[in-house]
């Protein structure tokens, strides 16, 4: 019986036998320039509003809102927009971008998950985007209830990998992946919700190297130091066919899962 499976303990097993680090705060941090100085938009975080019910809706949650890249898209149709995250740097980021922009109407809350919400605003709409891989998923998706007095949405790797599994094989770091959106599903129906499910593509992190050795150069950057072996597997891989190599390999998918909050 599916009712008999205990999905946020599964949850964590899967977790823990994925060998998943968390980054720490310094990580995110450093990160956060970088990140801010993206122009505001792109594919994913245009596909991820476009597909937002924002129907009687009038103030937003970002949970895990980075530099902004949601809930600043938002902040001209909301009366008051609340971006919660853990890394400081983020945070200042946020509040510089809305500056420019002349957007008043943005409170930044730094916050983790794991950490009391108590003092965390309910709000019409709570979105958490591409930041639930966290290490207690039903503690996290019951604060998300407890802060929408509407809907929530949030989005999850689909597939439990972050590059194609090809290439991690060819590197020998297969491992058994990261645990995806179905624990957030069934952890969902476990309490009556019934979500909508719909996915997002996104370019491989790979993509975009115009040669072999430039390709090396990227995974490295994203990968960490590689052995000489190892980037002679993947340019090897890349000559093979250059139109996949360009591409990355295969694209990421983002799950996104939307359901009206059990209060409203």
């Amino acid at each position: 019986m599916l009712s008999d499976i205990d999905f946020a303990d599964r949850y964590r097993q899967h977790l823990d036998a994925s060998g998943r680090k968390p980054k720490p705060v310094s990580a995110w941090d450093a990160r956060a320039a970088d990140l801010g100085a993206k122009p505001l938009g792109g594919s994913y975080a245009n596909a991820f509003v476009s597909r937002l019910d924002l129907t009687d809706c009038h103030t937003l949650l970002d949970v895990g809102c980075g530099p902004g890249t949601i809930g600043l898209l938002l902040c001209d149709r909301m009366e008051h927009v609340y971006g919660l995250d853990h890394s400081p740097a983020m945070l200042e980021q946020l509040m510089h971008r809305a500056g420019k922009l002349g957007a008043d109407n943005v409170t930044a809350i730094r916050r983790a998950w794991e950490e009391p919400w108590d003092d965390v605003p309910r709000c019409d709409i709570v979105v958490a985007s591409r930041a639930g891989l966290v290490d207690d998923l039903d503690d996290a998706l019951a604060k998300l209830n407890a802060h929408a007095s509407r809907r929530v949405y949030m989005t999850q790797l689909a597939g439990g990998h972050f590059l194609d599994p090809e290439i991690d094989a060819l590197l020998e770091r297969p491992g058994i992946g990261l645990p995806d959106h179905i624990y957030a599903l069934n952890l969902l129906h476990a309490r009556g919700i019934y979500a909508t499910l719909d996915y997002i593509e996104t370019p491989s992190r790979l993509a975009g190297a115009e040669s072999a050795e430039a390709f090396v150069q990227r995974a490295t950057r994203i990968l960490g130091e590689l052995s000489s072996e190892e980037a002679s597997r993947l340019a090897a891989w890349y000559a093979r066919d250059p139109g996949r190599g360009r591409r990355g390999g295969a694209p990421m998918r983002w799950a996104m899962l939307g359901w009206e909050s059990p209060g409203s």
